[in-house]
């Protein structure tokens, strides 16, 4: 007879483990977290708001985009090799494979959530003030930019057991996404016949609406927002048809 698996305990046991090894021994513990975009931040303000100083809200739009990226970067990076990471449990414990793939984002989910509460305050007391409406959705877009990086995990973390080049080819499609996505620029400044394409990458629409809704107060039409949620569950569904495909047989290759 199979034991049965608390997963609920074994979720917040990985979880807390990740975020105790990641910051242990460390004098600033999880600040060290919010430090490096805090950072990036600071010197692309410094670069590019002379050049985009015709822009009241760049500041802003810069430090959105930044914060939203950051997690999708750190969120694929560390999905993508999760079981390749943590494989000394697969060999000693019977547990669900899937959720070591999961919870391997949660450092980085934790940025975000903290980031994202200290926006929206901020924003309510000194502006500009977005309507609820507008924050019920940024609230949903950050649960679509979520389950896009957990179904980039499910599917790639089990290739990457069988080709481990994987995560080379996808360190330098982060970097030139980095300047893909309108993150240091004003989407506005591209030829509109380019903007299909750049809206093809995920964190584009993301980072596009959550300013919309944020800084302009605006809602996303609902055709743009039913293909954001279209492109979501593609990207999860693939994903988990791949994990379900190879994950079976991830302990042979570790």
């Amino acid at each position: 007879m199979t034991p049965t698996v608390d997963v609920r305990g074994l979720l917040w046991t990985l979880i807390r483990t990740d975020f105790k090894v990641r910051y242990h021994g460390t004098v600033m513990g999880f600040l060290w977290a919010l430090m490096k975009p805090a950072a990036m931040f600071l010197v692309l303000m410094t670069v590019f708001s002379l050049i985009f100083a015709t822009d009241p809200h760049y500041k802003l739009n810069l430090l959105i985009g930044l914060y939203l990226w950051e997690f999708f970067a750190e969120g694929t990076k560390v999905g993508l090799t999760a079981l390749a990471a943590k494989g000394y449990l697969l060999a000693k414990t019977r547990l669900p494979r899937w959720i070591l793939i999961v919870t391997a984002p949660s450092n980085s989910l934790l940025t975000l959530l903290v980031v994202s509460v200290v926006l929206l305050v901020t924003l309510a007391v000194a502006g500009p003030r977005p309507p609820l409406v507008c924050v019920g959705l940024f609230v949903l877009l950050l649960v679509q930019l979520v389950l896009i990086v957990i179904g980039f995990a499910l599917g790639t973390s089990s290739l990457f057991l069988r080709y481990r080049d994987l995560n080379q080819i996808w360190e330098v499609v982060v970097h030139a996404g980095f300047f893909l996505a309108p993150i240091v620029y004003p989407l506005g400044i591209m030829p509109q016949r380019f903007h299909v394409y750049l809206y093809l990458w995920p964190p584009t629409p993301i980072i596009q609406y959550a300013r919309m809704l944020l800084v302009e107060g605006q809602v996303p039409t609902a055709r743009a927002l039913a293909l954001l949620a279209g492109v979501t569950a593609v990207v999860f569904v693939t994903g988990l048809l791949l994990y379900r495909r190879f994950a079976p047989a991830a302990a042979e290759h570790l």
